[in-house]
């Protein structure tokens, strides 16, 4: 099941070219991982148990640029839950279309924030990792 928010592009989202500038589309994507806690309980969970998520890589493709005015479509999914990591998937696209601007991959760890270690995705926790991909 897909996670979804809109996001309208702003002037202040777009570089000198008058189109979204590439880093600004990682905070899109950041944006839309935070709703994706929050909106399943996620967020809640973690903090309440001396947990955090960190990003640890991203594989982002940029296919289309994306101008001022129009509604960017972000769909969240968790895709893969490992024993230390797991992926999102994120695809934006332009509202009411099939149109892409981008997709990525997003790889995080959950961190322990007593020992600043990745926590192993075991027990209780992967519980809570497999309900937000539910």
């Amino acid at each position: 099941m897909h996670h979804r928010i809109e996001i309208k592009v702003r002037g202040y989202h777009l570089d000198l070219y008058r189109h979204v500038n590439n880093a600004r589309y990682l905070e899109f994507l950041e944006e839309a991982r935070w709703s994706l806690l929050e909106s399943r309980g996620g967020l809640a969970f973690l903090q309440e148990r001396g947990y955090t998520f960190a990003l640890v890589n991203i594989n982002i493709n940029y296919r289309r640029a994306a101008y001022m005015g129009e509604i960017l479509d972000i769909a969240s999914s968790v895709k893969a839950i490992g024993n230390r990591s797991c992926v999102m998937r994120q695809l934006i696209t332009l509202k009411g279309s099939d149109t892409v601007v981008a997709d990525a991959d997003v790889t995080f760890v959950i961190v322990d924030t007593r020992t600043e270690k990745s926590a192993p995705l075991e027990g209780e926790l992967r519980a809570a990792l497999e309900r937000m991909a539910a």
